[in-house]
């Protein structure tokens, strides 16, 4: 019986049968721990950048079934990651969070932005071309590790970067590659 399976992937958010939610936290460390939890337990969530009502100093919030809000806490709490500052229900248009990702066709190049990352590649071949923005400490590295690289050969962002950029990154590769893919 379906009824039963507590803990089981969730319903996507923003299909019709959950309303969606949103785990407001302090900082982005919180978020990408909070996000890698869930997942590792079957939930489909979304790390979206927050309305400006919601904006704490953490630039990202995870979207989520609201129904499942308990679940989500239990869970969180059991994993011994951060709790939220809050749990808010969408429900308004300006409660709507962003979307990270930008993409950007230039002809034989795609791009794509992922917060303050962006992600470069030449179509034909699927090579990473540039990586550019950011700021954090790790994004030459970054840049020296997966640029002239296919997006099948080369190690993934979040494996090697360790900050608020190489999670950003990370995400704009995930992107370029569904993107890439279609």
């Amino acid at each position: 019986m379906a009824f039963w399976k507590f803990g089981k992937k969730k319903a996507a958010p923003g299909s019709a049968s959950a309303d969606r939610g949103l785990l407001v936290f302090e900082n982005t460390s919180e978020v990408i721990r909070a996000e890698s939890v869930l997942k590792e337990h079957g939930w489909t969530v979304r790390v979206m950048g927050p309305p400006p009502e919601l904006r704490t100093g953490c630039d990202l919030v995870i979207e989520f079934p609201l129904i499942e809000e308990l679940n989500a806490i239990r869970l969180l709490e059991q994993a011994g990651a951060s709790l939220p500052l809050s749990v808010v229900p969408v429900n308004s248009p300006l409660l709507t969070p962003v979307d990270l990702f930008q993409v950007k066709d230039f002809g034989d190049w795609i791009m794509v932005r992922a917060a303050n990352m962006k992600l470069t590649v030449e179509k034909a071949s699927r090579t990473i071309v540039n990586i550019s923005g950011g700021g954090c400490p790790d994004v030459p590295y970054l840049g020296v590790r997966l640029i002239g690289k296919t997006l099948e050969d080369a190690p993934h962002p979040r494996d090697v970067g360790h900050t608020l950029c190489g999670y950003a990154l990370a995400l704009a590769f995930e992107e370029m590659r569904r993107q890439c893919s279609q």
